[in-house]
């Protein structure tokens, strides 16, 4: 069976399995827990426009989750049809930001590729922070200023409460020789933020900001 699932969508039910698994360990009331039942499952089959027989089958099995080995169970093998962000080599990387002569690239090595629903890193001696991610099917690069936050806040992609930093970006509208600045608080940790992001909505919405 290929690959179906995103890792946004993992991350979401992920979420939903913990959540029900701690409704069975804290009520004996089977009205509740049926009722969470039946949410659950709906919440992560709405996840998908179009699932197959035997996908549907997989992700089903979250309502059939009742203590903490049937979670590990379960999440072990949806983790298997999770397909991965397309691995990038230090040359790809490169040409998404011609304009840097002495690009710091990551350690592309020890990245788990199938965790990501972007690339974020940081070059914290030029405070610069890069991402590289999908826009209408097309690889691209966005470049800006990052500046860490002395206090944690909501990040702009992930949606969740992070050590953060004001990412800002420039950029020239055809019609004008100004330049518009953009800017928004973002995890300071792209990996963290990876593993925070349950929907890909609020990463569109970013690099659309950051691009348009």
């Amino acid at each position: 069976m290929e690959s179906f699932i995103r890792a946004d969508q993992y991350n979401f039910i992920k979420e939903q399995t913990t959540t029900l698994l701690s409704t069975h360990t804290s009520t004996n009331d089977q009205a509740v827990t049926q009722a969470l039942k039946s949410i659950t499952r709906e919440k992560v089959i709405d996840l998908f426009s179009d699932l197959s027989d035997d996908q549907k089958e997989i992700i089903e099995q979250v309502q059939e989750v009742k203590d903490e080995t049937d979670a590990i169970f379960f999440l072990s093998r949806l983790k298997q049809h999770v397909f991965a962000f397309h691995p990038l080599n230090e040359e790809t990387i490169k040409g998404l930001f011609p304009k840097v002569k002495k690009l710091q690239v990551p350690s592309l090595e020890s990245i788990e590729w199938s965790t990501l629903s972007y690339l974020g890193w940081n070059d914290t001696g030029a405070n610069q922070k890069y991402i590289a991610a999908y826009k209408n099917g097309d690889l691209i690069g966005i470049r800006g200023d990052f500046k860490p936050s002395r206090q944690s806040g909501i990040c702009a992609i992930c949606k969740e409460h992070e050590e953060v930093g004001m990412f800002t970006t420039s950029l020239k509208k055809s019609t004008s020789a100004n330049s518009i600045s953009r800017g928004n608080y973002i995890c300071k940790d792209s990996n963290r933020c990876n593993e925070n992001l349950k929907s890909l909505h609020s990463l569109d919405n970013f690099i659309e900001l950051m691009t348009e």
